[in-house]
């Protein structure tokens, strides 16, 4: 039998045995709160009573009644009044917590100098001054531990109501990785759940381990698998706001062949000083199981196209352009204008900003205007950019997911090569300083029309920058981010969530993946350091075979995969096969000799080909006639000629 097990059974006995109790406390509860007060209050005066006499009697070393009825019961209610005066009677029994008895200790320090000044004069005879020290003493261990037991039972009284959480095994027993000042305040934020039980600390300072923190006691790292196995823990909570990315690592791994659960506090800089409780948990985050390291930006990179500048970002709305309008505000431009086709998109984006901007003195000053447009529309670009003085311009407007424009190619090219052809030439026009293309790596060798079309805007902006502007023209090519529309990572939390199987095309397919703010983050830098015509490459680490992040995914979610060896999981993988277009692999360059390193350490340069200017228009300019004809082959045998390593998929 489990520990689970034997614990429901235990809690069904300990029921049997205290059901008349409870049906008491039931009653008292639904009294009217002033009754609910006049009972404390009341045994509080008895209670009171009763440890004056129990000082006395120690003082003089046996039972009796030393100093009369009078000065006794004048004695005992001065701490009541005392207590009714500071609001201790205002409270709620069930969420008294240990800091209010500091207020009560202050109260009783100001009555033994009061209870000695009484004493001195001799008002009450008979009274010794030791007295009231012992008594004070008394009634205040009697009040703390007298509300910690109400609070207590109030709190296990509503466990079992609510849903018979306990009664049924509802709840997760849990263990805290680390024993410092935040471990504890968790802790104490815990104490009132009925989801989750505490049952130990874990903490790698050798100093802390043996010892008990709030009861709890707590062990070594080296403990935690069999910890988790031994006291069947459902939940790992990280309690450890500074640590690093490489540590959070290392302990997934050593929990990664274990179905649990695994959340952790946020940030120091995101707790900013508020209390740690149970809803500042959160999932951990899934670049922690990739093997991916970060590295601080250079401020200077990420202002020197933004701060006090005009900036226009395509494509506002979608996961790298509205994250671009996040970091752009916050290197605090002169204006910021949103440009974005969809219409909810761009509401959504262009709200968040304004309340953002509202709550933060820094932006107020920053112009934000929300443009609905069509990158294929130029005249309506080169109004836009003349009429708000753009200096820089972020192009990610584009259609991205693969089966789709593999099944729609023109409406791909268009928006996706010839929209940034108009836009570029658009900002040319108008003499903006900057002009930074987003790109991915879909565009290498590409198998799929999506990546073709996006080698093919790179072949734009590689022949643009080759003109005669003012404009510095970049682009940036990265591979996969997590969590943007269409990412295998929000679809397999759903599937997880909603208990269905885990769909993977094939069980070999790798990708690359970079979360969405640095991706941002490295494009603006990338942009700042371009001199005209470089493709950069994000580094974008090691790439990640789909189905063992599948598989830690799973783990994180606190199940067991099923499959042949273990028919019992939960979460099964499928494999669906290739989509039309799709590749086993992703690549970031054409050729392995065609990359040069920069001076940032996460983006290089790749030395691409590139073609004349009216080799590339003359393909643009006859697009929409085939658009028209839906010349498929036509589209195609332009891809075999400019796009280099272009694989039509059977």
């Amino acid at each position: 039998m489990s520990l689970k097990s034997e614990t429901k059974s235990a809690y069904q006995s300990l029921n049997a045995k205290i059901g008349w109790l409870q049906r008491i406390a039931e009653y008292l509860l639904s009294l009217p709160r002033s009754v609910k007060r006049a009972i404390l209050l009341s045994t509080d005066l008895i209670s009171s009573l009763t440890c004056l006499f129990l000082a006395l009697s120690l003082r003089y070393g046996y039972l009796g009644n030393h100093i009369g009825l009078v000065a006794l019961f004048f004695y005992a209610v001065i701490p009541i009044v005392g207590l009714y005066a500071i609001g201790f009677y205002r409270g709620v029994a069930r969420g008294f917590f240990d800091a209010v008895m500091a207020n009560v200790s202050q109260l009783f320090f100001l009555l033994i100098v009061f209870y000695e000044v009484v004493i001195s004069f001799d008002v009450f005879p008979y009274m010794p001054r030791s007295a009231p020290i012992i008594f004070l003493f008394l009634f205040f261990i009697w009040l703390w531990n007298s509300r910690l037991t109400i609070r207590e039972f109030l709190t296990r009284l509503q466990g079992k109501n609510q849903q018979g959480a306990r009664v049924e095994g509802g709840y997760d027993n849990v263990i805290i990785y680390g024993g410092g000042e935040a471990g504890r305040d968790l802790l104490e934020g815990l104490r009132n759940s009925h989801k989750y039980n505490v049952v130990a600390y874990i903490d790698d300072d050798p100093q802390l381990t043996g010892a008990y923190l709030l009861g709890k006691k707590i062990y070594p790292a080296h403990d935690l698998i069999s910890l988790v196995e031994k006291l069947d823990i459902a939940q790992v909570f990280l309690a450890i706001p500074s640590i690093s990315r490489a540590q959070k690592r290392d302990i997934i791994d050593k929990l990664s062949s274990i179905a649990v659960k695994i959340k952790e506090l946020p940030s120091l800089e995101e707790i900013a000083d508020e209390k740690v409780t149970v809803s500042s948990m959160r999932k951990v985050d899934i670049l922690d199981v990739l093997d991916r390291q970060t590295v601080e930006p250079d401020a200077r990179l990420l202002q020197k196209n933004i701060s006090g500048k005009c900036v226009l970002v395509t494509g506002a709305g979608g996961s790298i352009g509205s994250e671009l309008c996040r970091q752009v505000i916050k290197n605090q431009p002169k204006c910021l204008v949103l440009y974005e086709l969809s219409e909810f998109a761009l509401y959504s984006i262009h709200q968040e900003l304004t309340v953002k901007q509202a709550n933060t003195p820094a932006y107020q000053n920053i112009e934000i205007v929300a443009v609905i447009g069509n990158v294929t529309n130029e005249s309506n670009l080169l109004r836009i950019l003349n009429l708000h003085n753009i200096q820089t311009v972020y192009h990610a407007a584009a259609y991205k997911h693969v089966p789709m424009v593999e099944h729609n190619p023109f409406e791909g090219v268009i928006n996706n090569t010839k929209g940034t052809y108009h836009c570029a030439r658009a900002a040319i026009e108008a003499n903006v300083e900057t002009f930074v293309l987003i790109s991915t790596d879909k565009a290498v060798r590409p198998t799929n029309v999506m990546g073709a079309s996006k080698r093919l805007a790179e072949l734009v902006c590689q022949a643009l920058s080759q003109t005669d502007s003012q404009t510095c023209i970049s682009m940036v090519r990265f591979g996969n981010v997590l969590g943007s529309s269409g990412s295998v990572v929000p679809l397999f939390t759903k599937q997880i969530e909603q208990g269905k199987p885990i769909t993977v095309t094939h069980p070999d397919v790798t990708r690359y993946f970079m979360t969405i703010p640095e991706a941002a983050n490295l494009v603006i830098q990338a942009g700042a350091m371009a001199s005209g015509g470089e493709v950069f490459v994000l580094d974008m680490g090691e790439p990640v075979k789909i189905v063992d992040l599948a598989h830690r995914m799973i783990h994180l979610s606190g199940f067991d995969v099923k499959d042949a060896a273990h028919p019992e999981g939960d979460v099964e993988v499928i494999f669906t096969g290739l989509r039309a277009g799709e590749k086993l692999y992703e690549e970031l360059i054409i050729g392995e000799d065609n990359i040069e390193t920069t001076y940032h350490p996460l983006i290089m340069q790749a030395i691409e080909h590139s073609f004349p200017l009216d080799e590339i228009e003359s393909v643009l300019f006859e697009l929409i006639e085939k658009q028209k004809q839906f010349d498929v082959t036509w589209l195609k045998q332009q891809f075999q000629q400019f796009v280099a390593g272009y694989q039509e998929t059977p």
